[in-house]
């Protein structure tokens, strides 16, 4: 069946009915024409203005042109059951093929942009916010901030936790994963108890908080733990980065210490037993076969290569011949012999330091190594114990599974960063408990679903399965496909590791003997590696499993238990936790079941605030009112607010909610103003109707007494303001009225040459005629022709015709007669009125006057020749060995704008050279000084002096002579007055010498008050342009400020004006960072920023030398970039030293005499550098590494 056809709503009638006049109010569809329809048709005058007037202006008249739109948020209404439904044709069964619905006219459409300006339409105020329950939930939730949701950190399963990083601890964070998954090691950690004579030290001992961390990381119910405490025992600066190495072998040593206080035996050697293993340092004479052995025990086996190939390296045997022979005691001489090292045990858990840090011995500073290692899955240590001969026959096994050392990789400590200065570390430890691996980043942790990417042996090249990576052991998934090469990048791990999927050949040539060879992996961040032999009590990855998963058969169960103390403090996070959980459901309810309530009561006001009829009781508020009232519940308040108790019905009453409702009851109801459409007269302003919205009167008490907010003030239609409506009725009715008066005028304005007319105001007759006239001000009249501003055009200061004829205009008779009926006080001057007699008089004078002013100006300019081109251009080099004079810089100024428009500037009086004199009659300044000869003074010759004696009055002569660079006076300087003149200053110009690089930071002993001389001789003749064509290009910034340096720099300064204030605006003149400035005041820095000029005694037209220092770059960026050129060194830290690692002492209980102790009789070789330092030298002489630790 066909759809049925709609016909398209008829236009509305545009026409009038028969004898229907056409009034503006009539004009539908302009809301300026509907609100203002009736001013200069029905109502002419103020008088005549009602009250459906002033409603109109608004909107708010019963004609009004705007619709009642309907509620769009009204729920729509449901056919109630057994309802009677009328038939159609449809439901009849009828033909439909050919109906046409026609229907009735529609009314208006309603849209956000139609009803803009309709006080009816109450549809987009942002109701939307509360339809959608969800959304708006959230939004309340956001809004009243109930805290953040414990359960966000509680732990999964039995996924492991994270540490948390307490600035620069993460060296120490890496190490605590890997140590907790050594089942053995952390059971002894368990069972290390507190000595009777320390029971109340051991709480706060670094033992116990590492039991207090292992067993948070074991039964914690949060996925993140603190180690603060810890750290704190340690004595541990969180916010310095330490080498991970040299943390663990210190951290080993002294629990070792602490557990050899232990009685249990087996806890007393369990450093040794876990983690140390043996070699011997064998040396065979090649003659008798007497063998020397050197036995030495190692927790770590260092290595930077290949993991096989540096093993065989290291045992590999050296010939000891030639001039290294070998003193043999038995022979009694130097023979040949031949020296290798021998591992002859290998602890449970094997660690490998890959020596990412190297000492530079170019640079003197450490610096990462980046090359690739690569190491194993799991690694045959078979092959790698006892003397050479036997170590020759077990690498002709095959059988991998015989081997009686076979160690699995376990962990993998990661270093991030180029640089061993800064970086990050992380660990990839497997997790006995989960049997899988994880990447522990901190507080993140991430399971990797397989540390070697499954192969499928179906696909060709090599080509891997997806690998997938987890955060949390809950996040999704994440798809990866391997590249088919040789090489496989773990693509979804942090770290740059690269799996080879066969063995590596050795150095000759040949491939690992084991038919089963375990893959390799390549890593450029790796730092050390964990490995732990199958089959001991550490659960570790079995060999022949690809994915370097142990064997569920043979993975020992996770059984160890920490002590009750330890336990106590995991309970007790755990119960905090639990509660804080608790509470935050509790509050959970408690504000959905506000929010609820609210979601009702607003909802159900805003969906029954729309108007019946005009007739109804209303409220006029503003827009953005209601706007803030629909929103205010799901927007953040301004002030937090605190969570309200619980209720005992679960819902919040309309009068005890403080964080939902405006006020918790009447008395204190919050004001919502409505101040967008009030006027100053607290009436509805016409001028912002487009604000204005009308609601039902009961949905504004309601939203008074339920919800506590008061719209105020409270305004009904009948309160728009008559005042204002009256002066902008007077504005629009002059916006009629006026053009039609401009029209009238323009008709008759023109007049012949030979016919009788009136002068008006040009200006004002131009400002007039325009549609809104410039000269107009709102609520008055417009200025008259002869108002002050425009009477000038027309009469002159005589009160006659004015001899301009340019600003004036001529009317005709007609149009005078427009204008009166507005002006009736305008009296023009008619075209017949003869000029004023006396201004012609003067126009003819004052062209004569011009002429011998102007011949003045030119005799004077001819006999003051050198002081018109010199006095104020600074140069005095042509002065030299010729009788001077000083005269005030102000007076040679006004002189020389008196030569360049003598008709216009007056000519200066005389010559006030008093103010260099002081009450004693001496003078006021030293010409000898650099800072006394300011802008005020200009020298000029003595022969210019005599001229202007006789042109101008004044006095007294000072004259001065340049006699071989100093300047001779008759008058004697006063010490006195000089120094108060130059004191007493609001603000003066002040001189910066800018020193050069090589220069010497001045002190008061090598201060020089004179400039530093440029290397150039300075020019003593005038510049001329001609001279510029040989400067060349314009240079760039960077090369002109290098030419600066030495040069002086002119600045104002005010008395109050602070150290940091001139640096910053040094910093704007020059170019030079605040940090990088060095002032000086007459060889004193001036180091506190905050003093003043005044409070340093800075003079007038004083000096101050300026010293660039350059940036260390070296401490501004920590960048991996090599910088080419010398550069500073840079300053190792002081490591552990301070911290309880190297403390000299225990912990907890009486002082245990070490296993072993250094050898102090020889010299000291440093770790980094391998220089012999002498005994008690507590750092390199080389390269200043600490040699505490060695």
């Amino acid at each position: 069946m066909p759809p049925k056809r709609t016909r398209r709503a008829s236009p509305a009638s545009t026409g009038l009915t028969a004898g229907e006049r056409l009034k503006r109010t009539k004009l539908t569809g302009n809301a300026a024409y509907s609100a203002w329809g009736w001013v200069g048709t029905e109502a002419t005058e103020t008088q005549q203005i009602t009250l459906e007037h002033r409603l109109a202006t608004c909107g708010l008249s019963k004609t009004s042109n705007h619709p009642l739109c309907p509620n769009k948020y009204v729920e729509k209404q449901k056919t109630p059951p057994g309802s009677k439904v009328v038939d159609t044709p449809a439901t009849q069964g009828g033909p439909t093929e050919d109906v046409i619905v026609i229907s009735d006219d529609e009314g208006p459409s309603c849209s956000s942009k139609s009803c803009k300006l309709n006080p009816y339409c109450l549809n987009y105020l942002g109701q939307e916010k509360w339809e959608d329950a969800d959304k708006a939930y959230e939004a309340y939730v956001k809004a009243h901030d109930l805290g953040e949701n414990p359960k966000t950190h509680s732990r999964q399963l039995s996924t492991p936790i994270g540490l948390k990083n307490l600035g620069a601890t993460c060296y120490a964070n890496a190490y605590l994963q890997v140590w907790f998954q050594d089942v053995l090691f952390r059971m002894g950690v368990y069972q290390c108890q507190p000595l009777q004579d320390s029971e109340h030290t051991f709480e706060n001992s670094p033992i116990f908080q590492l039991q207090v961390t292992f067993a948070a990381m074991q039964h914690s119910a949060l996925n993140t733990f603190n180690p603060v405490k810890l750290v704190e025992s340690l004595k541990l600066r969180a916010t310095e980065q330490q080498d991970a190495q040299e943390f663990s072998k210190l951290f080993m040593a002294h629990l070792d210490t602490e557990f050899k206080k232990q009685q249990n035996p087996e806890l007393q050697s369990l450093i040794t037993d876990q983690f140390e293993g043996k070699q011997i340092y064998n040396t065979v004479c090649q003659n008798c076969q007497r063998r020397s052995e050197r036995d030495s025990s190692f927790l770590e086996i260092e290595n930077n290569a290949t993991l096989e190939e540096r093993l065989s390296a290291l045992l590999e045997p050296e010939i000891l011949s030639g001039d290294n022979k070998y003193l043999c005691q038995q022979c009694d001489g130097l023979q040949d012999a031949k020296r290798y090292t021998e591992l002859r045990e290998l602890p449970p858990v094997l660690h490998f330091s890959l020596l990412r840090f190297v000492y530079d011995i170019s640079t003197m500073e450490r610096k990462k190594s980046k090359q690739s290692i690569l190491f194993p899955t799991f690694i045959d240590m078979d092959r790698f114990l006892g003397p050479p001969e036997v170590r020759g026959q077990r690498k002709k096994r095959t059988a991998i599974k015989e081997s009686k050392n076979l160690y699995a990789l376990r962990g993998v400590l990661l270093h991030k960063g180029a640089s061993a200065y800064h970086g990050h570390y992380e660990a990839q430890v497997f997790d006995v408990q989960n049997q899988s691996w994880y990447q522990f980043n901190d507080e993140e942790v991430t399971k990797i679903e397989s540390l070697v990417p499954k192969l499928d042996v179906s696909k060709k090249n090599g080509k891997g399965a997806k690998d997938t990576k987890k955060k949390n052991g809950n996040g999704p998934s994440k798809a990866r496909a391997p590249p088919p090469k040789k090489r496989r990048r773990i693509e979804d791990s942090d770290s740059d590791i690269e799996i080879l999927e066969s063995p590596p050949q050795t150095q000759n040539g040949e491939k690992s003997p084991s038919s089963e060879g375990p893959d390799y992996i390549s890593s450029k961040d790796a730092y050390m590696l964990v490995y732990a032999r199958v089959g001991s009590t550490s659960a570790s990855p079995m060999p022949g499993n690809p994915n370097g998963e142990a064997a569920t058969s043979q993975s020992p169960k996770v059984d160890v238990e920490p002590p009750p103390k330890a336990m106590e403090v995991v309970q007790a996070m755990n119960a905090a936790h639990e509660k804080a959980c608790e509470d935050y459901v509790q509050r959970e309810k408690e504000t959905r079941a506000r929010f609820d309530q609210i979601r009702h009561s607003v909802m159900d006001i805003y969906r029954n605030w729309n108007l019946s009829s005009r007739d109804e009781d209303c409220v006029v508020a503003s827009r953005q009112s209601l706007e803030s009232w629909i929103s205010r519940h799901l927007a953040k308040p301004k002030t937090p607010k605190r969570t309200p108790p619980p209720e005992s019905a679960g819902i919040a009453s309309k009068t005890d909610s403080p964080d939902i409702s405006c006020g918790d009851t009447a008395a204190s109801q919050s004001l919502l103003p409505v101040s967008e459409i009030v006027c100053p007269h607290d009436r509805l302003d016409p001028e912002r109707a487009s604000d204005m919205k009308v609601i039902r009167e009961v949905a504004y008490t309601r939203i008074a007494e339920e919800d506590g907010c008061r719209l105020t003030p409270k305004l009904t239609p009948a309160d728009v303001c008559a005042e204002c409506v009256e002066r902008m009725f007077k504005e629009k009715l002059y916006q009629i009225e006026h053009p039609r008066l401009v029209s009238r005028f323009d008709e008759v304005a023109a007049v012949e040459d030979d016919e009788d007319g009136y002068w008006i105001s040009k200006a004002w007759l131009k400002d007039w005629r325009l549609t809104k006239p410039k000269m107009h001000t709102e609520g008055e009249l417009d200025p008259p022709p002869d108002a002050e501003q425009f009477l000038g055009d027309v009469v002159c200061e005589h009160g006659k015709l004015a001899t301009n004829v340019t600003t004036r205009r001529r009317i005709s008779a007609e149009a005078y007669s427009v204008l009166s009926e507005i002006y009736p006080g305008w009296k023009p001057p008619s075209t017949h009125t003869e000029p004023c007699a006396v201004c012609e008089t003067l126009v003819h004078l004052s062209r004569e006057d011009k002429r011998e002013y102007r011949k003045q100006a030119e005799e004077e300019k001819a006999r003051l020749k050198h002081m018109h081109d010199n006095a104020l251009n600074g140069n005095t080099a042509l002065l030299e060995d010729i009788p001077c004079a000083i005269v005030p810089s102000h007076f040679v100024r006004s002189w020389r704008q008196w030569l360049m428009r003598p008709s216009e500037v007056s000519r200066p009086d005389s010559i006030d050279n008093s103010q260099f004199i002081c009450e004693h009659g001496l003078l006021a300044f030293d010409p000898n000084v650099a800072g006394d000869i300011d802008s005020s003074t200009t020298i000029i010759k003595r022969s210019d002096w005599d001229a202007l004696e006789q042109l101008y009055s004044g006095g007294p002569l000072i004259a001065i002579e340049n006699a071989g660079g100093k300047y001779t006076h008759e008058l004697a300087v006063c010490a006195d007055c000089r120094l108060q003149r130059r004191t007493s200053f609001d603000m003066t110009e002040i001189t910066i010498r800018v020193l050069g690089p090589n220069d010497p930071i001045p002190t008061p002993q090598t201060y020089n008050q004179e400039p530093i001389q440029p290397s150039k001789p300075v020019q003593t003749t005038l510049t001329t342009y001609s001279k510029r064509q040989n400067e060349g290009h314009r240079k760039s910034k960077r090369i002109r400020q290098v030419k600066e340096y030495g040069k002086r720099r002119k600045i104002t300064i005010t008395k109050a004006m602070s150290v940091k204030e001139l640096k910053i605006m040094l910093n704007d003149e020059l170019g030079i960072p605040v940090i990088s400035q060095r002032l000086f005041y007459r060889g004193q820095e001036l180091d506190d920023s905050s003093a003043t000029m005044l409070s340093l005694g800075i003079l007038s037209n004083d000096t101050l030398d300026l010293k660039e220092e350059n940036e260390d770059i070296d401490l501004l960026s920590d960048t991996d970039v090599e910088i080419d050129g010398p550069r500073k060194k840079r300053v190792e830290g002081q490591a552990f030293g301070g911290t309880l690692l190297l403390g000299g002492g225990s912990s907890f209980g009486p002082s245990v005499p070490p296993s072993s102790s250094p050898d102090t009789g020889g010299p000291v070789a440093c770790p980094a550098c391998t220089y012999e330092n002498t005994p008690g030298d507590v750092a390199c002489a080389m390269c200043e590494t600490s040699l505490l630790n060695v």
